[in-house]
């Protein structure tokens, strides 16, 4: 039986289908002899194969980030979908569409991007308004941050990820502001939607989610306080000390030394933006992790490796109350390159027409149907660009 995708395989099925290679690795088995162990992806999911004859002459045959023609037996072992490859066969590049083999966010793409020009617009102080406006108005970095995925296995890894857990930030920003007065509602905002910034630059998503050279280097967090940086230089008369503040958002947003943060959170705003930042990527994992395993009649998740448990799936509600069923398989997306319809961006070092100046003081500062992206990031990724 013919299977469209990941998310459509049962235990028992003939598996016929095309997928993207997201891992190879060679083992050995206790006789001795070699196996190839594979990870197997479409937008749909991933699944585990395996490869038990002839592995060395096979695996000479493609590599990682290859696409691939199977056949396989699937089967469930350890609660785990996985398939047994009978044969396999490398597919030309320009015979398949990556709109297929990328996951990507259940939500429209132009809905968020809405939201996000709705939450600027919604800022009341002028210097704050300027600096999202030069980002988020640009283009070519909206195009980026549009698509990008939030990160490599961790949470939100997905196309569209970036964005969707930015906003996703912003709204805990809003339902927690009003809880504790005095809090710098706009710098939140600003810190929610900027925070995970040098995302767009860190990670590379032509095949397989990866981190770019910059990314392995650089990291994303000193990334995006340099691309900051270099966006309150070409803001004249952006103020020296909001600068420092939500530089220090950026810098601490991970919270601990050992979670790469350069800074610990010193601010109330930065404490606030580092448990909400952690908060949203632990409940996209936790609920990830339970979609991965739709064959698995236990009650208990496998073990999560990154975050070191078990996680017991019931919680008091129906299936059809928690949301948690696997999405199923759509159609390849139409991925059409367009451009999403913004106000122009000031002129730079111009504060916006009828904006009021901050003056400045010495006082101290107080389960919604999968839809397509509109924006193809993948034409201009074959040219080079990530």
């Amino acid at each position: 039986m013919k299977k469209k995708c990941v998310a459509e395989i049962k235990d028992r099925d003939l598996v016929e289908a095309v997928f993207l290679v997201k891992e190879k690795i060679v083992a050995m088995a206790k006789n001795g002899k070699p196996y190839l162990t594979l990870k197997l992806m479409d937008k749909s999911g991933e699944v585990d194969a395996k490869v038990w004859d002839n592995a060395d002459q096979v695996g000479a045959l493609f590599d990682r980030n290859d696409f691939l023609s199977v056949r396989a037996k699937a089967s469930v072992y350890l609660g785990k979908m996985q398939l047994i490859v009978s044969e396999l066969k490398k597919v030309p590049e320009e015979t398949v569409d990556l709109a297929d083999f990328l996951p990507e966010t259940n939500r429209d793409i132009n809905s968020m991007v809405e939201e996000l020009h709705a939450l600027i617009a919604g800022v009341k102080d002028p210097d704050l308004s300027r600096l999202l406006s030069s980002f988020f108005h640009d283009p070519e970095l909206l195009a980026q941050y549009r698509v990008a995925p939030a990160a490599k296995g961790m949470h939100h890894v997905y196309l569209g990820g970036l964005l969707e857990h930015s906003l996703a930030v912003a709204k805990l920003v809003d339902a927690m502001v009003p809880l504790y007065p005095g809090l710098n509602r706009d710098l939140l905002i600003a810190g929610a939607l900027l925070h995970d910034v040098g995302k767009v630059r860190e990670m590379t998503y032509l095949r397989c989610f990866d981190y770019s050279d910059e990314g392995k280097l650089i990291g994303h967090i000193t990334i995006g306080a340099e691309m900051l940086h270099e966006r309150i230089t070409a803001l004249p008369g952006f103020p020296a000390e909001l600068a420092m503040l939500l530089k220090h958002m950026i810098l601490s947003h991970h919270g601990q030394y050992e979670y790469g943060s350069p800074k610990r959170p010193k601010t109330l705003e930065a404490t606030i933006l580092n448990y909400l930042d952690d908060l949203d990527s632990k409940i996209n994992g936790i609920r990830t992790h339970i979609r991965k395993e739709p064959d698995n009649p236990s009650r208990w998740t496998s073990y999560h490796r990154l975050y070191d448990r078990y996680f017991f799936k019931e919680n008091g509600l129906f299936e059809e109350e928690q949301d948690l069923a696997p999405e199923a398989c759509l159609e390849p997306s139409e991925l059409l390159p367009q451009t999403v319809a913004a106000p122009a961006p000031p002129l730079a070092g111009a504060p916006e027409q009828g904006a009021p100046r901050r003056e400045r003081t010495d006082a101290p500062r107080g389960g919604q149907e999968r839809k397509s992206f509109s924006n193809n990031p993948f034409a201009a990724l074959k040219n080079g660009r990530e």
